[in-house]
């Protein structure tokens, strides 16, 4: 229970991997009065977020905004392309792609899961190979789409989405390629048109620097071709209406208009191109991901991503030493120093904790979580190979950032 009778002084540290802290210049915008969302005022506001969001996505075709979380927009991603029994070829990667199949299964999609085995499979990012493999056996066609999560949240991989698009041209295979971004858009490089994906799958509460209660989904003109056909069931879901009403900036249900104000100020900010635009986001965040990673091995312990060119730049998990429970660990941060880490969720569950560096950030930020950490770690008995803190404050002061940091509005 919240106790409400407790205010400890300054802020709280917020260092999950999303929801992420959101910057007090979209929280101005979201405090807005409401308005009509049948009226003029909100044609305009509808075409300049679906505008912004389409530069986000590095798209030239439809995104679809839901008010509903990232679970939604993967139920609208699976049930707008394909039809009861069909086969779905999905890639495990984490908790969240573990998630992902649970949801095609339910919805009755036979759901053929691929990837490496057990715990050492959580660590790696998606294997190319193996998607190519599985689609050249299928002669038939009968695989009718292959689902891939980009940036896996529970571990910390950011898997090369590319390689999984010649994967599939390589077996001469005409199956979908679905992705799950979520947590990598607008923190990580994504480029929906370029990669050749036909719908990628994201939230409000991650990179975008929002609240949750907004998802999307990106679509390709095959996509939107597939839908035509698709046959599993869909009314709130279904992309025709929506992509109808979106030319004139409207919505065929009530929209969060309050969050859409939030998000065309979050647009606004990550393309500002007196401030680098997305290319400068990318960088600072792969930025602040070094100096944590600096951190975690300057402890001596293990970052759960066992592959460096697949590190997230969204955030860093932190194995904890055998017969130390990672939640405990938290524990004690949480409580004795007001900073929030991430758990380690589904088979890594006690093993490893979560550091997010994203959204309202900063390096002060970043040296704040990391303070707690180590005091944290100390304070669970871990012995510690040297000072995180120090290797970071080596990090960030010997490599400055090279555009400048958002300032508010």
């Amino acid at each position: 229970m919240l106790n409400l009778d407790y205010h400890p002084t300054g802020r709280h540290f917020l260092q999950i991997p999303g929801p992420s802290p959101v910057p007090d210049r979209i929280l101005r915008a979201m405090s807005l009065p409401t308005i009509d969302h049948r009226g003029p005022e909100f044609a305009e506001l509808g075409k300049r977020v679906l505008s912004g969001i389409q530069q986000i996505f590095q798209t030239r075709h439809p995104v679809v905004i839901y008010p509903a979380s990232g679970t939604g927009a993967w139920e609208a991603a699976l049930t707008n392309v394909l039809s009861p029994g069909d086969q779905v070829l999905m890639y495990e990667t984490g908790h969240f792609a573990s998630l992902w199949i649970k949801m095609a299964s339910r919805l009755g999609l036979n759901a053929q899961v691929v990837g490496l085995p057990g715990v050492e499979g959580w660590r790696r990012g998606v294997q190319a190979s193996m998607i190519e493999e599985k689609l050249k056996a299928d002669s038939g066609h009968a695989i009718k789409a292959v689902c891939v999560v980009h940036n896996e949240t529970s571990t910390g991989v950011t898997s090369n989405i590319a390689a999984v698009r010649k994967a599939i041209d390589a077996a001469k295979h005409p199956a979908l390629l679905l992705v799950d971004s979520i947590s990598g858009l607008a923190s990580a490089e994504y480029k929906h048109d370029d990669w050749g994906v036909d719908v990628t799958v994201s939230g409000s509460q991650k990179g975008l620097m929002l609240p949750p209660g907004i998802s999307f989904n990106a679509l390709s003109p095959k996509a939107i071709e597939a839908s035509k056909s698709a046959k599993l069931p869909k009314a709130f879901w279904a992309w025709d209406e929506i992509i109808e009403m979106n030319k004139t900036g409207y919505f065929p249900y009530t929209p969060s208009t309050n969050l859409l104000y939030g998000l065309a100020e979050a647009c606004d900010m990550l393309l500002d191109p007196t401030h680098g635009g997305l290319e400068a986001t990318f960088a600072r965040h792969q930025r602040w991901a070094e100096g944590v990673r600096g951190a975690v091995k300057a402890w001596g312990l293990e970052i759960q991503c066992a592959d460096a060119s697949v590190y997230s730049p969204v955030l860093t998990g932190v194995i904890t030493p055998e017969g130390v429970d990672a939640d405990a660990v938290r524990k004690i941060i949480y409580e004795r120093f007001d900073c929030s880490l991430g758990t380690g969720l589904g088979k890594v569950k006690g093993r490893m904790f979560r550091i997010g560096h994203l959204g309202d950030c900063n390096d002060l930020t970043l040296m704040a979580a990391l303070s707690g950490c180590e005091m944290g770690l100390k304070l669970a008995g871990v012995k510690l190979a040297g000072s995180g803190v120090q290797a970071a404050m080596d990090f960030f002061a010997s490599h400055p950032a090279h555009v400048p940091m958002q300032k508010a509005a």
